[in-house]
């Protein structure tokens, strides 16, 4: 049976325990219990009482300076195409594992260089995805194991883990009690010979179960959906069910493939999946949603949104947010997480995918993606990558202003005296200043002013402050908070 974490549903004007955070508000919500204290990001909106001269921006992630860590070395690495990596960080192994999807049968030459061919590109009639295997001991250097899984040209010696799966998403459940399915695979089938994306007789989702991610059971169709995506899956524990994100066609009047969009759906044993709904779509044609990896990450769930530019034929990743899974919001749309370079034929030109899901370190968020130097739909190298996210970096206020003050105001909390952190940056000549107020709306106190970069820092009030119930006011310039914790 499945652990259970304890996440409560909060209702207005109810304090839940001496130890949890009340919030005020018109709707019931939900909040994760902590015994010691509660991190709040403050993309959650639920939090936010009222703001004056600023905006929620998402964060300025640094790609490593080795990037691109590997790329199509390998004869059955044909194209990466998307790659849809999923990468984790085996605590019991202490190592980096990465499932990634190269096509091992597609269009010959490799390494066209887009410059200097005429020639369009165009896959084979007869294309094939494949899972390959990497692990890495620091993240940056990564090997590609001869594992004798799979034949590849009448050769065993590969780092192949599985044929023809297409859109593999991979995660080591830890909370799954039977060992012969630890690991997980949600995924597209292809049926040998049977390329084909929507409705294609013998292609259908389907799941599989790994004791070690290597050697899997056979597949078990699950689901008729289009799924020509990265799926990918979580155990909820609030929902007690795991929830997939997939990819349905919306048709769309004059276009033949419709437009993409984020299909939701739901299971109590990883097998019988129901209850789908589309989720997410782009704001236009031309800008469509094209794959979402999900997370959850301190109280709230964050989706890694690939936007597929139908004009330029560039991909890029942007940033969602939700509670529930089932309803999200866009943080900061047009302004990539993860942003493509602007030189031509760079390692991430063309496309960027991020994997699922980032790895949660100490000091530093690290995302893996996949990329290409040139465009979605040609000829193109591709790679795999590595940028990196300060604590809580995933998004933060800002002023809009410059000359004037930005003001973020909470909900009541329940504070109780207890010491106040903060999360933020703070540029040369910046500040920050965090006040309290009252239940009735008074001010009673504020802290010392902040003026360098702080992560989960406490902050200093001038006077002692006692009250059970309060607002924080925060006070930026040249300052851009990302979260509290009480």
């Amino acid at each position: 049976m499945k652990k259970i974490f304890n996440l409560l549903v909060i209702v207005p004007f109810i304090l839940l325990g001496r130890n949890s955070i009340f919030i005020q508000s018109e709707k019931s919500i939900k909040v994760v219990f902590r015994n010691d204290s509660t991190k709040f990001l403050l993309l959650d909106n639920r939090i936010i009482e009222k703001t004056e001269n600023v905006k929620l921006e998402v964060g300025k992630v640094i790609k490593h300076p080795m990037n691109p860590l590997f790329s199509e070395e390998k004869e059955w690495e044909m194209r990466f195409d998307n790659l849809y990596a999923n990468v984790i960080y085996d605590r019991e192994e202490d190592i980096y594992k990465c499932w990634y999807s190269p096509f091992i049968v597609d269009s010959p030459p490799k390494n066209i260089d887009p410059r200097k061919t005429n020639r369009k590109y165009s896959p084979p009639p007869v294309r094939e995805m494949g899972i390959c295997y990497a692990t890495s001991k620091d993240g940056i250097n990564w090997e590609k194991p001869n594992l004798g899984l799979i034949n590849f040209n009448g050769d065993k010696k590969n780092n192949i883990v599985w044929r023809r799966p297409h859109g593999a998403g991979i995660f080591k459940d830890l909370d799954e009690q039977n060992p012969a399915r630890r690991y997980k695979l949600i995924y597209k089938h292809i049926q040998e010979g049977n390329w084909g994306l929507n409705g294609s007789e013998g292609n259908s989702l389907a799941v599989s179960f790994s004791k070690d991610g290597l050697n899997w059971s056979d597949k078990v169709n699950v689901a008729d959906f289009p799924a020509d995506t990265h799926n990918n899956a979580n155990w909820i524990p609030n929902l007690n069910k795991y929830v997939a994100m997939t990819r349905d066609w919306v048709k769309v009047e004059g276009k033949e493939w419709g437009q993409r969009a984020v299909l939701r759906i739901e299971s109590n044993d990883f097998i019988k999946w129901e209850n789908p709904k589309l989720v997410l779509i782009g704001e236009n044609y031309d800008l469509q949603t094209y794959a979402m990896p999900y997370f959850f990450y301190e109280g709230v769930f964050l989706g890694l949104v690939a936007i597929h530019d139908q004009i330029s034929d560039r991909v890029w990743t942007e940033l969602a947010w939700s509670i529930d899974t089932i309803k999200w919001d866009r943080i900061d749309i047009g302004n990539p997480l993860i942003p493509n370079s602007e030189t031509k034929l760079d390692y991430d030109y063309g496309c960027i995918y991020a994997a699922a899901k980032p790895i949660i370190k100490k000091n530093e968020i690290q995302i893996f993606y996949g990329s290409s130097d040139y465009l979605h739909s040609g000829w193109r190298n591709g790679f795999f990558n590595l940028a990196s996210l300060r604590t809580d970096g995933f998004a933060g206020y800002v002023q809009k202003d410059s000359d004037k003050k930005g003001v973020i105001v909470t909900k009541l909390i329940n504070y109780n005296g207890r010491s106040l952190k903060l999360t933020a940056d703070v540029e040369k000549g910046g500040s920050i200043k965090v006040y309290i107020i009252n239940r009735h709306g008074d001010q009673i106190g504020g802290s010392k002013y902040i003026k360098r970069t702080i992560t989960d820092e406490t902050v200093e009030f001038i006077d002692e402050i006692s009250q059970e119930k309060i607002r924080l006011k925060i006070e930026i310039k040249k300052a851009k908070v990302y979260s509290f914790k009480i």
